[in-house]
């Protein structure tokens, strides 16, 4: 049973086309993804699914009812791309003053030592960091026990540190057993998090699969570098049927394939007694499935 059903959604603003055709289902328990550059209607599609804006056409389910159901809102938790809090009102007002909204409300006081808020209780939200307040966010969003949790952006305009440790507090989130949506533009973020993604590109979807599958639909191809100890033969490799190509860059030997490449370069050179030092491996990345679906780097579009 998928808790969320997305079909041909459409929204336009006048002559502007946010959503021009969305389809997809979530399952329970997941972290769902929806990767695209800016302006690529992932916003507009889960505003549309939080009951937050009207389609103009398509239909959405939520745990089998329409978004405008008022009773989902006590069962979807959302955390807005842009949102804002008085800049005097302090991290426990703001949880307080939350909680009052829902019928059977999380422990707030337990939320925010889970979310790292503990000491922060008295702190004004116009003096919290931009990673604080990205948490509060976050215990905003689960303050009532939601099913599921919708996350736009969640990492934007943070520092690496910070937005690595808001990854493991999503981790954390799902293991209470509720379902997410991410929405971002981040390729390490999505990979890292998501188990399935949904690219959309202008507004429409054009992969939906697992991060592994994405990569594998770009490139099967591995790419190996190293340099070896002591002078060998590039038919050492050649022959392996794991390897398409052996190149020489100067002291250094570059070898592509695919399958096991790995395990079969490292076993003949060990077998021949020689290392490879400095080895590197690189393979295909949600940035390489991005240009291959949509034909342009993402990062050209932020």
């Amino acid at each position: 049973m998928t808790v969320i059903e997305v079909k041909n959604l459409a929204k336009r603003y006048g002559e502007t086309v946010a959503v021009r055709d969305v389809s997809f289902a979530v399952d329970p328990g997941e972290i769902f993804g929806i990767l695209g550059p800016n302006g690529a209607g992932k916003t507009t599609t889960v505003e549309c699914i939080a009951g937050l804006r009207t389609p103009d056409s398509g239909t959405i389910s939520v745990l089998g009812r329409s978004p405008a159901d008022p009773s989902l809102r006590a069962e979807v938790g959302v955390q807005l791309q842009e949102a804002e809090l008085q800049e005097k009102l302090t991290v426990r007002e703001a949880l307080e003053l939350y909680s009052t909204f829902y019928p059977d409300p999380a422990d707030w006081r337990k939320l925010a030592g889970d979310l790292g808020l503990e000491a922060k209780l008295g702190t004004r939200f116009g003096k919290l960091s931009g990673g604080q307040k990205q948490r509060l966010s976050i215990a905003l969003a689960l303050i009532g026990n939601p099913r599921i949790a919708i996350l736009d952006e969640l990492t934007t305009g943070l520092d690496p540190k910070a937005r690595r440790d808001t990854w493991d507090l999503i981790s954390g989130i799902r293991d209470r057993g509720v379902t997410l949506i991410l929405v971002t533009h981040f390729m390490e973020e999505a990979e890292r998090l998501c188990d399935r993604i949904a690219v959309i590109d202008k507004g429409e979807v054009v992969a939906l699969e697992t991060p592994a599958g994405l990569v594998e639909r770009a490139s099967d191809e591995q790419r190996i570098r190293f340099r070896p100890t002591t002078a060998m033969d590039d038919e050492l490799l050649t022959v392996l049927p794991e390897v398409r190509e052996v190149r020489r860059q100067g002291e250094r030997i570059e070898v592509t394939g695919t399958g096991n490449l790995l395990y079969a370069v490292v076993s003949v050179l060990a077998s021949n007694g020689i290392v490879a030092a400095e080895l590197r491996m690189e393979q295909a990345t949600l940035d390489d499935a991005f240009v291959h679906l949509t034909g342009r780097e993402l990062k050209t579009e932020e």
